[in-house]
């Protein structure tokens, strides 16, 4: 693909596509009146089978139309029935206004076919330059959304919000970069963590070393380069990552409080990897949450998941943190304290003052040091493990060992849950 031409749909998937694999479907299909404004197929990537569709600006813009949709919805049948991912390349100029209402039947069956594969096969949607409108609820039904740094993708048509970096901020979108390369490469390095389907298990590799930084608990735990953030903002990240070369999805709290776009974040991720059995292994250290609501919501997300779980007490988790993340209604498998973690029931702080009322009687500028040895005494890691709240204490120099035998034994994980269509908690 030329550095200064924007590529074509079939540039696009060939570049995606192991070399010589790409085989087009449909290549002739016109629909009822004009030729289709889409290029769809399959192929492999790295060796994983998968198909792609993308929008052909060269065929009217690439605008949705009836044959547009007719393509793609063949697509999303076929992978259907072989379990193998999607992926679509958005760039169009909208829809096809002239099909008045037949559009808006095109625009449904793609989504209700998206909806139907959510959970079975992984779906990944890049954009690629305009995705506005019914496109970009299309696009953002996707399990992750890629942008370039100057696409553009919004629900609103008139409105001049929508740009990569707003997207990437309120969570709509897990990458940015900077060109039609970039975001191929992306792809395709995503998609080298995750299983074809929900019945298969994730793509293993050669184990490695991890990286000699005990500062940042995600590296030193998971193998050296292995770790693709896919969600980060203030006080989270989410990630994806590798320990022993199986694939494991990261996420990581840090900060004083859990803000409700944390909370987004966290629980897409946990459903991602819980749909396809990819263990979680959290990293927990929060004071609080600033919303009832997304505690509430939080707790579910990790009750429902059935998948290997893993938490790491790695600083503060006290109340609903600590069970949200944590505790028994996390459902965790095995829950690990750093050596310095504090664990408490209320904020450390009001615990010391309700537990030892002397404190109050203290002069002002004494109170902070009694309450730092209240809080050294008794709401450490190692209480909480006595009280049968944490499975074990560890150093960090040894935490990357017991999480990989830790995963080895949970591999045979299996779970019944109770007959229900799904959790009314949001």
């Amino acid at each position: 693909m030329g550095k200064d031409k924007k590529p074509s749909s079939y540039e696009v998937l060939l570049a995606f596509f192991d070399e010589g694999s790409f085989v087009e479907l449909d290549a002739l299909y016109t629909g009822s009146s004009q030729a289709a404004e889409a290029v769809t197929g399959f192929g492999t990537v790295d060796g994983m089978p998968a198909y792609a569709f993308a929008q052909n600006t060269e065929v009217c813009g690439g605008a949705m139309s009836k044959a547009h949709s007719a393509k793609i919805t063949k697509l999303y049948n076929a992978a259907l029935k072989t379990g193998a991912p999607v992926v679509g390349f958005y760039d169009s100029i909208g829809g096809r206004l002239d099909q008045g209402n037949d559009l808006l039947a095109a625009y449904g069956d793609i989504l209700r076919k998206a909806s139907t594969l959510s959970g079975v096969v992984p779906q990944i949607s890049v954009v690629l330059g305009k995705c506005v409108g019914t496109s970009a609820l299309i696009a953002r039904s996707a399990d992750f959304v890629i942008m370039t740094q100057d696409a553009v993708l919004t629900l609103n048509t008139a409105s001049s919000s929508g740009s990569a970096e707003e997207n990437l901020a309120d969570g709509s979108a897990q990458f940015v970069a900077d060109s039609c390369e970039d975001v191929i490469d992306k792809a395709k390095a995503l998609l080298s963590y995750l299983p074809t389907n929900n019945l298969e298990a994730a793509p293993a590799y050669e184990p490695l070393p991890p990286a000699d930084n005990p500062d940042k608990l995600p590296k030193y735990i998971a193998d050296d380069g292995s770790l693709l953030c896919v969600g980060s903002g203030e006080g989270v990240c989410t990630a994806f990552g590798r320990v022993d070369g199986a694939t494991v999805g990261f996420v990581v709290s840090h900060g004083e409080e859990i803000t409700s776009d944390t909370v987004k974040k966290i629980a897409r991720h946990v459903r991602f990897c819980d749909a396809f059995s990819i263990p979680v292994i959290t990293i927990a250290d929060a004071g609080s949450f600033t919303d009832l609501n997304d505690a509430s919501s939080l707790v579910s997300v990790y009750a429902d998941a059935t998948t290997a779980k893993i938490s790491v007490i790695s600083g503060t988790a006290y109340g609903a943190v600590y069970l949200a993340l944590a505790g028994s209604a996390c459902g965790a498998d095995l829950v690990y304290a750093l050596d310095n973690a504090t664990v408490s029931p209320i904020s450390p702080e009001a615990a010391a003052y309700l537990m030892d009322p002397l404190i109050a009687d203290l002069p002002y500028g004494e109170q902070d040091a009694a309450i730092k040895a209240y809080i050294r005494a008794n709401l450490t890691a190692q209480k909480a493990a006595e009280d049968g709240y944490v499975d074990a204490v560890v150093d960090k120099t040894e935490l990357r060992e017991k999480i990989a035998a830790a995963l080895r034994m949970l591999s045979s994980k299996r779970v019944t849950t109770l007959p229900k269509k799904h959790s009314t908690i949001l």
